[in-house]
């Protein structure tokens, strides 16, 4: 990769207190700039990306409905911030609408809900079929809480800044965690956009559903233009921020990214650190834009 971009990729990431990898592809040309982009990551909520591909390839394939409704009670659901976690009674929701809910607020209990129709063998298999053999799930929503909890004990939110527990986290360690690398995220966004995935009016569902995250504070941040359209999944863990998606100019171009960090801070708030998602991407689009970069 052309060294200067590489520079300001890192000081990018570095100035917020930040280390990284990154995949930036041309999705029409394949060229790509790349940072340690085949190093091992631990996904947290982007592997939703994983899932709802799959839940599409699957309804392309005839092999299920994704209007069909699911009941889902009240309690016992996923842990998590947003959505159908933090919702007290029972609802009813056709399996692409929870996908909609895994997408729009990264909602843990969606997104379990899936995980519980689909399996994690359906959604591995799925990204072996295309080529991303790097890219596994070893548990869901619920599953990985579980382990934050067994870490740290009875430390509550109180352990996830504490240095020391956070040392213990096994979902910061892709060896033992839902993990990929940036150039297979990036390639599997890369596939959605090409039809590669599931195509006609499945795909374009896909994609459209891929467009609904309401947070814009990190890959989005980058590109604060009315006319260029931001499709990304973030995912969060202590010390670590993540997002991957693609950028969409009006011109055509179209750009699939996948930023994964880790910061040296433990600190929950690092809104320096949301940013420098942002402005990596931005340097790594614009070096394919100005066609910095070969395939």
């Amino acid at each position: 990769m052309n060294t200067p971009v590489r520079g300001r990729i890192t000081a990018a990431l570095t100035d917020a207190g930040l280390g990284g990898a990154l995949c930036a592809t041309d999705i029409d040309t394949g060229a790509t700039v790349a940072l340690a982009a085949d190093t091992p990551v631990s996904t947290a909520s982007v592997h939703k990306l994983c899932l709802v591909a799959t839940l599409y390839r699957e309804a392309a394939a005839g092999r299920l409905d994704p209007t069909t409704p699911v009941d889902i009670p009240a309690g016992a659901r996923a842990p998590g911030p947003t959505g159908l976690a933090v919702m007290r009674d029972a609802a009813r929701l056709s399996l692409r609408d929870l996908a909609s809910l895994a997408v729009a607020v990264s909602d843990n209990a969606a997104a379990d809900v899936l995980w519980d129709h689909l399996g994690l063998d359906t959604v591995n298999a799925t990204m072996n079929a295309l080529g991303l053999t790097r890219t596994v799930a070893v548990h869901n929503q619920a599953g990985l809480y579980a382990t934050m909890v067994a870490d740290t004990g009875d430390g509550g939110p109180a352990a996830l800044v504490d240095p020391a527990a956070v040392a213990r986290l096994s979902v910061l360690d892709p060896a033992r965690t839902n993990r990929s690398t940036p150039r297979e995220i990036a390639a599997l966004l890369t596939a959605i956009w090409r039809d590669e995935v599931c195509a006609g009016a499945w795909g374009e569902e896909l994609r459209a559903v891929l467009g609904v995250q309401a947070w814009s504070h990190r890959l989005a941040s980058g590109f604060p233009f009315d006319d260029v359209r931001v499709s990304g999944k973030t995912g969060t863990l202590p010390t670590q921020r993540h997002e991957a998606g693609v950028v969409e100019y009006p011109d055509g171009g179209r750009y699939a990214v996948a930023v994964f960090t880790r910061a040296a801070s433990t600190a929950a708030t690092l809104p320096a650190a949301d940013a420098a998602i942002g402005r990596a991407a931005r340097v790594a689009v614009d070096a394919l834009r100005n066609g910095r970069e070969r395939a």
